[in-house]
């Protein structure tokens, strides 16, 4: 069980949490996160699972786009033409963090939790690159759900996208 996050954390979230920590321990690989907009929550709830968190590498929290270019080096011209939230941005930020990390699998979110003039409450951008591998992508629109809605919902595309890669490495073995 998330210890910190219990109860915040819905139930089919934390189940499937459970199931990539025990897939990554399983295969012996590492995870790894990139978060914007969901401000380090899946790192902390990947962190949070008693006798599998070890399957966590490290996770990135880069709010700020001047965070993502000088710690994943998403390039400026993303940052310019693409937008921090894009799906550039998001395939830029979990190849940074891989490369920045030991990790075998990471995945990055980035996203508007909050409807305001020229952003899309819910709009969400989800990433997860893998040693080896092709990044692949995910775009959500949630809609202007609230911001725990968001964070949420983007967690369960995150770790869905994690299981995707697992499940991958699996089927090469």
């Amino acid at each position: 069980m998330a210890e910190a996050l219990d109860p915040a954390i819905p139930d089919d979230i934390e189940r499937l949490a459970q199931a990539v920590l025990q897939a990554a321990c399983d295969r012996k690989l590492m995870l790894a996160t990139a978060e914007s907009c969901t401000g380090g929550l899946l790192a902390s709830l990947l962190t949070d699972m008693p006798g599998k968190s070890h399957a966590f590498e490290r996770g990135f929290v880069t709010y700020a786009e001047v965070a993502k270019h000088e710690v994943l080096g998403v390039s400026r011209e993303i940052l310019a033409t693409e937008g921090a939230v894009s799906e550039a941005c998001a395939r830029a930020m979990a190849e940074g963090a891989l490369a920045r990390s030991r990790a075998d699998i990471a995945v990055s979110v980035t996203g508007f939790t909050d409807n305001a003039p020229g952003q899309p409450g819910g709009l969400v951008h989800v990433a997860c690159a893998r040693r080896g591998g092709p990044t692949r992508h995910r775009m959500e629109q949630f809609g202007d759900i609230g911001r725990a809605e968001v964070r949420l919902s983007a967690l369960r595309t995150g770790l869905c996208l994690i299981r995707d890669a697992l499940d991958d490495l699996a089927q090469a073995a």
